[in-house]
């Protein structure tokens, strides 16, 4: 696995210029099943991909906390929210609140994460390929396939597919 990791911003790089023609593409005119072709795609690829053996997402990335993710996270922490803030996150550019640093402060050293079932919802949905109206989301998808050996095989078999 440690391969395909070390190799995948090489192979994303080499597809990239082909990856924003397609999506250019399929943005213009989605195919009417595109939400259900996504679908199986991805049922099919994490039958074989076990995000435990991997985890680059939680160890290059951070994602993006919400109103919502703070909240539980904190009350689940048995802690007041701005305490929660303050020691775990920082506000960014877009004013969003992400992690003060990568790796994930909650991930461990077995690939586990420590909040995995109060988890934020971009890590629940990562690496966002079975969601609804999935072009809308191009260029969040171009960049995970830099990042999650999944979504690069998820994107390589959508090609092979939808012409």
């Amino acid at each position: 696995m440690q391969d395909i990791i070390n190799n995948l911003p090489k192979l994303a790089k080499d597809k990239h210029k082909e990856n924003k023609t397609f999506f250019a593409k399929l943005k213009k005119k989605p195919p009417k099943q595109l939400d259900y072709i996504m679908q199986e795609l991805h049922e099919e690829e994490f039958k074989k991909t076990n995000c435990l053996e991997c985890a680059n997402c939680c160890k290059t990335t951070g994602p993006l906390f919400t109103d919502k993710d703070v909240d539980r996270i904190a009350k689940y922490f048995k802690m007041k929210t701005q305490k929660f803030v303050e020691q775990f996150l920082k506000i960014d550019e877009d004013n969003d609140y992400v992690l003060q640093s990568v790796p994930c402060t909650f991930l461990g050293p077995d690939n586990y994460c420590s909040i995995y079932d109060v988890r934020p919802k971009a890590c629940s949905e990562f690496p966002h390929t079975n969601r609804k109206k999935f072009q809308q989301i191009s260029n969040l998808t171009i960049k995970n396939v830099a990042i999650c050996p999944a979504a690069f095989n998820i994107v390589e078999q959508m090609k092979a597919r939808i012409k």
